[in-house]
């Protein structure tokens, strides 16, 4: 990625998070979280990632309404970045954090016995 991509991203990230809390009043998109801004290499188009943190039950409510608050944020977007055509938003939900916890919860759920782990690593140890 280009410093120029990267810089842009970061700042579209930075602004959308400031919007999200501070000036869009829509109830749906309360406490969500934008995790990501990716910029194709035109700067034409932003893929947002976003996440209700830990809270995937609110997915179809909170795409509902980015889906109309788009315009407003592209808007907004526009007005604080120095580009000369302000790139088109897509939304996606950031699934990562649910996937996390299933392997989390998948690796704790796992028997595996102290004295297997501990003969392992005397093992490994002793070959080096």
């Amino acid at each position: 990625m280009t410093i120029k991509r990267q810089r842009m991203s970061e700042r579209i990230h930075q602004i959308l998070s400031q919007l999200l809390l501070r000036e869009v009043s829509d109830p749906r998109l309360q406490d969500i979280t934008v995790t990501e801004v990716s910029l194709d290499p035109e700067l034409m188009v932003a893929k947002v990632y976003v996440s209700a943190m830990g809270d995937e039950d609110r997915e179809p409510d909170v795409m509902r309404g980015l889906g109309r608050a788009g315009g407003f944020l592209r808007r907004e977007v526009g007005k604080r970045i120095r580009l000369r055509n302000t790139p088109e938003l897509h939304f996606y939900w950031d699934s990562t954090l649910a996937r996390a916890d299933r392997i989390n919860s998948i690796i704790s759920k796992l028997d595996i016995p102290a004295e297997v782990a501990d003969d392992e690593r005397a093992d490994d140890s002793a070959a080096r």
